[in-house]
């Protein structure tokens, strides 16, 4: 690509580039510079956040059931959230994600900038070359490790990387959800809609250029739910697109999407049988950028079907290369959208919850250095409805960013990570607080050879390796506050690493409604605002016992809102220093009787 010499490039070397900044792109950004990478993020869009940003406003959905909560880096944006938004404001939470990018010192985020071109040798990525629209300068970035976070897949389309669009049919993977024949048709777009209601009435009028409809128009499946409390009815069924071409149609789609969204909030508070019903309801925002739910996808090592989903019910382990989960259902949206009233806009087919996802669906099957993660990882149309959700994309995210670190640290491709790496891989992913269905992390040598000393009954929960309740069985050690736990060694001992994991309550749908998604649509009178789980640590201080019986604080918080704590003791002046003991001392929760910790690890 032959660039302008009139405009300024600024040029960037990193171990890692990562393009696109939706929640895949933020967890695989953080989760690579975390362990030691590298990280430039080329995001087309002022903030971050994709289908979940302030410019979208989708909330994050992930696993159903119990105890399938997403762990690792999207709880930890979750509980910031909580604890500095407590009336959910879309724009503080644009905040969070910039500032989880920013608080990383191997990060080196490119805003509002497209990327433009690739420069490649054989089937390795050397370059990218992106435009900043704000500063008018080209951003050039070579890196080792290419990470496609996208969505659309643009680095597949630039560097020959093979990819799939549309849906397979039925006979191609055996799967009976999927059409008799293969065709070109996604599931569409969306602009979102959100309402607020007022303690007044209101008017609505119209633009000139906004449809008209009736009930009849809208067909028996795409109703408002204004009333009654809910508040997570975001339209989403204002959907075109999925019949055309979902990349190079977008801007004549988002213009006829905006027609139908003003057109369904007039026929709301205008058609006579809703005047009255929704007289103090307004229109509190429309989104200008359509959400996408499907474009490209990339094609890996593994192809993840409809069959593969199904086959893991009942807990079975399909995949020795788990790195990630999934756990909504196959929710196969009409490829008609709005423009099909008489059909159901999406099919819920049943899904486990979890299914293990492959680290062959993440990495490119055909060029060295690429990965992906989000909804552009290697999946058939049919299992895509269910991987495509924000939650899941966040920890394919983190799981793609901690494998190209790895990678990095060894100086080899991501598919020999998965041919001589992956256990090494998923202890990793398993000690940043992610779940891998089927695999049990391994608990540090150090904590399990030390005398465990405490009041709590069940102190031996914290190194049982299993840092969440699973069912019916409980596998947190409740401290009450003021109460420790200690490890004594047999000899003194340097420590380099200390982990706790600390109970956030993976099942907060028991909980009052703020808490059971991280974002409204929709805003009754009255709506209350969200705030920490009570079942989280607030208080705890760790403690080094000296072999002479002094002490010495290795970390202590007071306002503490993270699950997952870690402590590096190789970073502090306590390096090198050996310890009799070490103990952990809970002094507060955020509301609850007890402090409940999973895991208290030492190394």
């Amino acid at each position: 690509m032959i660039l302008s010499s009139d405009f300024e490039t600024v040029r960037h070397s990193s171990d890692i580039c990562i393009v696109g900044g939706g929640m895949a792109g933020v967890c695989a950004a953080v989760s690579a510079a975390r362990h030691g990478a590298k990280v430039v993020i080329m995001q087309d869009r002022p903030m971050f956040g994709g289908n979940a940003s302030s410019e979208i406003r989708m909330c994050v959905m992930g696993a159903k059931e119990k105890d399938n909560r997403e762990g690792g880096i999207i709880e930890e944006l979750f509980l910031e959230d909580y604890y500095r938004n407590p009336d959910k404001i879309y724009q503080v939470w644009d905040g969070v994600l910039w500032g989880i990018i920013h608080e990383e010192t191997n990060i080196t985020p490119i805003l509002n900038c497209s990327c433009l071109d690739c420069d490649m040798d054989g089937n390795t990525i050397l370059s990218i070359t992106g435009w900043q629209l704000t500063t008018q300068k080209y951003h050039f970035v070579e890196a080792k490790m290419f990470i496609d976070c996208s969505g659309d897949s643009i680095l597949a389309k630039m560097s020959g990387a093979e990819y799939r669009m549309g849906r397979e049919s039925c006979d191609e993977f055996g799967e009976d959800i999927a059409p008799k024949e293969a065709d070109k048709c996604t599931m569409g777009m969306s602009c979102l809609i959100q309402t607020r209601e007022y303690d007044t009435p209101s008017t609505f009028i119209p633009p000139d250029w906004a449809h008209h409809y009736t009930a009849e128009d809208l067909g028996p499946y795409r109703k408002p739910h204004l009333l009654g409390g809910v508040r997570f009815h975001n339209f989403w069924w204002i959907e075109l697109g999925g019949q055309q071409d979902c990349i190079g149609d977008t801007e004549e789609i988002r213009d006829e999407l905006l027609k139908v969204a003003y057109g369904v909030w007039d026929y709301i508070k205008n058609d006579p049988a809703n005047v009255e019903k929704y007289a103090n309801w307004r229109l509190d925002w429309v989104g200008i950028l359509p959400g996408k739910r499907e474009s490209r996808r990339c094609v890996g090592d593994y192809i993840l079907n409809q069959n593969d989903v199904r086959a893991q019910d009942g807990g079975v382990l399909l995949f020795d290369d788990v790195i990630a989960y999934g756990g909504w259902p196959m929710d196969d949206h009409h490829p008609g959208g709005f423009n099909a009233p008489n059909e159901r806009p999406t099919i819920f087919h049943p899904a486990p919850s979890p299914f293990g996802i492959p680290y062959r669906c993440i990495y490119s099957v055909n060029i060295g250095n690429l990965m992906f993660a989000g909804r552009n990882i290697s999946v058939t149309h049919t299992a895509f409805s269910s991987t495509r959700v924000a939650a899941t994309c966040g920890i394919l995210g983190q799981a793609a960013g901690t494998a190209a670190a790895l990678a990095i640290s060894y100086g080899c491709s991501p598919r020999e990570i998965g041919q001589k790496h992956i256990h090494e891989l998923q202890q990793a992913l398993l000690d940043d607080d992610c779940m891998l269905p089927g695999v049990q992390r391994e608990v540090p040598e150090l904590s399990l050879q030390a005398e465990l000393i405490s009041d709590a009954a069940d102190a031996e929960k914290l190194r049982s390796g299993i840092d969440r309740d699973m069912g019916e069985i409980d596998n947190g050690c409740a401290l009450a506050p003021g109460q420790s736990a200690e490890y004594r060694f047999a000899s003194p001992t340097e420590l380099t690493k200390i982990r706790v994991i600390f109970d956030s309550d993976l099942n907060r749908e028991t909980l009052p409604e703020p808490l059971q998604k991280n974002y409204f649509c929709s805003r009754p009178l009255g709506q209350p605002g969200a705030y920490v789980p009570p079942t989280l640590t607030k208080g705890y201080r760790i403690e080094g016992i000296l072999p002479d019986g002094s002490i010495r604080t290795l970390k202590e918080d007071t306002v503490n809102r993270k699950r997952l704590v870690v402590q590096d003791i190789s970073e502090t002046e306590y390096s090198g220093v050996a310890f009799a003991a070490v103990r952990i001392t809970a002094t507060e929760s955020w509301g609850a009787d007890v402090c409940r910790v999973f895991a208290f690890d030492v190394r």
